[in-house]
């Protein structure tokens, strides 16, 4: 039996990813066998950079805090060497990240996740992976809301332009 030290640790490491993943947007679990330093090195300064927490905890800890966090299902894929990447800001960004990755490296692979207060799975984060980012999605907007306003000003341009000649051809 663990001493009370050790156990007041461990609760406190729950208590931590608990609050983690209630403050999240949305979350990957992924199997990282076969992933070698250098590579696991590039995939946490990818996940830093975009602001994504990416952790090894243990899965019996993992599941502990999904449960607490209505996330029970998640617990189906806590098996063998898992890693957790949340993100508490960009809900695409450790899904389109950790994707990259599982498409380069074969036995590095995503098992599951949660997005809006539900668990999905493997498929769905691959699906989420492929959705263009916000800033992709406002410059999209921008654009297509751009495009009849240049339109406008291009035929209101050559209306002048051809009043013009008009008035210099009368002169």
């Amino acid at each position: 039996m663990p001493s009370a030290k050790i156990l007041e640790k461990k609760q406190a490491e729950c208590a931590e990813l608990t609050e983690k993943i209630q403050n999240a947007v949305a979350g990957v679990l992924v199997s990282y066998t076969g992933i070698t330093v250098e590579q696991d090195t590039q995939l946490r300064k990818a996940l830093r950079e975009a602001g994504v927490d990416y952790k090894v905890y243990k899965n019996s800890m993992t599941g502990r805090a999904c449960e607490a966090c209505g996330y029970g299902d998640m617990k189906a894929h806590l098996e063998g060497m898992n890693a957790l990447a949340i993100s508490a800001e960009d809900p695409i960004a450790p899904a389109k990240i950790l994707k990259e990755y599982a498409d380069k490296i074969e036995s590095f692979q995503i098992k599951a996740g949660f997005i809006d207060g539900g668990v999905i799975d493997a498929a769905a984060v691959n699906e989420l992976a492929s959705t263009p980012s916000k800033e992709e999605m406002l410059c999209k907007i921008m654009g297509s809301m751009m495009g009849p306003l240049y339109g406008l000003a291009y035929v209101l341009q050559a209306k002048i332009d051809k009043e013009e000649a008009g008035e210099a051809a009368e002169a």
